[in-house]
């Protein structure tokens, strides 16, 4: 009882954000749960209608389609976008030239900070056929303009490398700041035994990274499915069965066509999934375990 006295002010500092996670996390989730299970109108009844919408979403062949296009995205970046980092924030680390090292972290972290209006536009500017660097580099080698933005083939791979390299200076600033907390006595030793720089890299920088990978790895992993802001600026008709996503069939069920029973009952099976993997992730990475 005289701790929780002690530390009373601290419980009434924490009622602020307990209400915010209520109104704003906890609310919105029950009452989609809800909705989900619901005929959905503004105005008038409101009637249940069971797991109906779930059997619509489920029998809808358009959400097997963008959940495919999902799993290949979302993928992709997952994967690609948790290596890619590691080689750059480790290829940094061996600069020894500090100015330059500043200068290209820099670099690599400003498209973090654009939104995906801005990355999309200068995504799209670099790859148009008419004046774009891209494909002036191109027919400067005697090559024909290519339309990236119009074929699907090159579809997935944009929205793939796009992320990734959008987001990539983030990963990196976390990976470099790990590397900088490795105990230099560890370097001495392996040096004392004879060890060459990249047996150091391998048996001593990587395995002390593996908390941030594990903390990283997570982090991507919730958002695999619920990218939205890209396709939706990136996207167009010419490659929207290659590009739809989780997150637009959602959009366009309950924005565009107002079947927000079906949109939320999507959502939720959304949710689910992104929970379901979390927890196996958590599981064969040994999240709770030290490193």
């Amino acid at each position: 009882m005289n701790t929780y006295k002690r530390y009373a002010w601290l419980y009434v500092m924490m009622i602020p954000i307990f209400l915010y996670f209520l109104l704003f996390a906890y609310y919105p989730l029950l009452r989609g749960v809800i909705i989900s299970f619901q005929e959905f109108r503004i105005i008038g009844d409101r009637p249940f209608v069971g797991f109906q919408n779930y059997i619509t979403v489920l029998h809808d062949p358009v959400f097997w389609r963008v959940l495919v296009n999902t799993v290949v995205i979302g993928g992709g970046i997952l994967i690609i976008g948790f290596a890619f980092p590691i080689i750059v924030a480790i290829s940094l680390n061996e600069v020894i030239r500090v100015s330059f090292k500043k200068f290209t972290q820099m670099v690599i972290y400003v498209p973090h900070l654009f939104s995906w209006v801005v990355v999309g536009g200068i995504w799209i500017y670099l790859l148009s056929p008419d004046g774009g660097l891209v494909n002036e580099i191109i027919k400067a080698f005697g090559g024909k303009p290519i339309h990236f933005f119009t074929q699907d083939e090159y579809a997935r791979p944009l929205m793939v490398l796009s992320a990734i390299w959008k987001d990539m200076g983030y990963t990196c600033i976390l990976y470099l700041a790990a590397i900088v907390g490795i105990s230099p006595s560890l370097y001495e030793a392996a040096k004392i035994d004879g060890a060459s720089r990249w047996h150091e890299i391998k048996n001593i920088m990587i395995p002390q990274l593996y908390s941030t990978m594990k903390v990283v790895f997570l982090l991507n992993l919730l958002g695999a499915l619920r990218i939205f802001d890209q396709i939706i600026v990136m996207g167009n008709p010419s490659i929207t069965r290659k590009v739809d996503v989780l997150m637009t069939y959602t959009y366009e069920k309950g924005i565009l066509e107002f079947k927000m029973g079906v949109a939320t009952a999507a959502s939720m099976i959304i949710i689910v999934a992104t929970l379901i993997l979390t927890l196996v992730a958590r599981k064969v990475l040994r999240y709770d375990e030290e490193a």
